[in-house]
């Protein structure tokens, strides 16, 4: 009835669900390039899936069709997968879900999710999303992790979810996780809303590194430091190409540096929101300044 199929049960040890969904839940692509890193980076074999026709809605989310070798058309259609990474540096596994968000049946959807973590003994939930903030590209990334669990709170330093208001797949599943009583964890990367365009390999890396932390799992991320450093060195270039844009960035840095001391000066900045542009025409500034100079290293 829900649409999920297996081609195999795989046997794990004490493993993790670890989940991003396309969308809503996903600015910049951060959440889902992050579960793309984990199913790479441990060779991740696919074992389930949902079948998109149940969820998705073809209108909305198009299959594709790509030529393969400049002759053969092959139709991919919008994935809903799961697959085991057995870790050979600890003594936990993980079941990875790279989904698309659903259009129907969330609850369907979630019930599904939560069937294979119980049939592949998974301990936790862990999911990963990003979001679009008013944050400097230059600074860190503070990931904010989450839960409904009190007993999570104090034992991972994890914040209470306080958030009300319309809601993704993820807060759907976290609620679900929470009815079933499977401890569940949110992990969220603020995203600089004005340079939107995937990817965001901060994000990604800060998502990441933040799970390691959290999980236990030692991840070697060096190889996205070089993305890191690429993709901060052409956003900064663009940004010093508009003063407007660079006001607005050092704004956003001063507040930042405030904020991780918690000092707040007294007086106001010497400009002000109305002689900034707005964030639209930022991030389009920023995107054409990308586009026009695409051999920046």
């Amino acid at each position: 009835m829900d649409g999920l199929t297996w081609s195999d049960h795989p046997v794990l040890r004490r493993p993790l669900l670890v989940a991003a969904f396309e969308g809503w839940n996903d600015a910049a692509d951060a959440a889902t390039d992050a579960v793309d890193w984990l199913v790479n980076r441990f060779d991740a074999e696919p074992f389930a899936e949902l079948d998109p026709d149940e969820y998705i809605d073809y209108q909305a989310r198009r299959p594709e069709v790509e030529l393969v070798d400049g002759v053969t058309r092959r139709l991919t259609w919008p994935s809903l997968q799961f697959s085991a990474a057995r870790s050979r540096t600890t003594d936990r596994d993980l079941v990875i879900l790279s989904a698309v968000e659903p259009n129907y049946r969330w609850r369907n959807f979630t019930r599904a999710i939560l069937e294979v973590a119980t049939q592949t003994g998974c301990e936790m939930v862990v999911s990963f999303g990003a979001l679009l903030a008013e944050v400097p590209h230059t600074r860190p990334v503070h990931v904010t992790g989450t839960t409904t669990d009190p007993a999570l709170i104090t034992t991972l330093e994890l914040e209470q979810s306080r958030y009300e208001g319309p809601t993704g797949i993820v807060g759907v599943l976290h609620d679900a996780c929470e009815t079933a009583g499977i401890p569940s964890v949110s992990l969220w990367a603020p995203v600089p809303h004005y340079v939107a365009t995937p990817p965001d390999p901060v994000a990604t890396r800060a998502l990441l590194e933040r799970f390691a932390v959290l999980t236990g799992t030692p991840l070697d991320l060096t190889d996205l430091d070089a993305l890191v450093a690429e993709w901060r060195e052409q956003v900064t270039e663009a940004v010093a190409a508009d003063d407007e844009v660079r006001e607005y960035v050092l704004q956003l840095e001063t507040r930042a540096d405030e904020e991780a001391t918690g000092w707040s000066r007294a007086a106001p900045p010497s400009f002000g929101e109305s002689d900034l542009p707005s964030g639209d025409a930022i991030a389009a500034e920023v995107e054409r300044y990308l586009r026009d100079n695409p051999d920046l290293p």
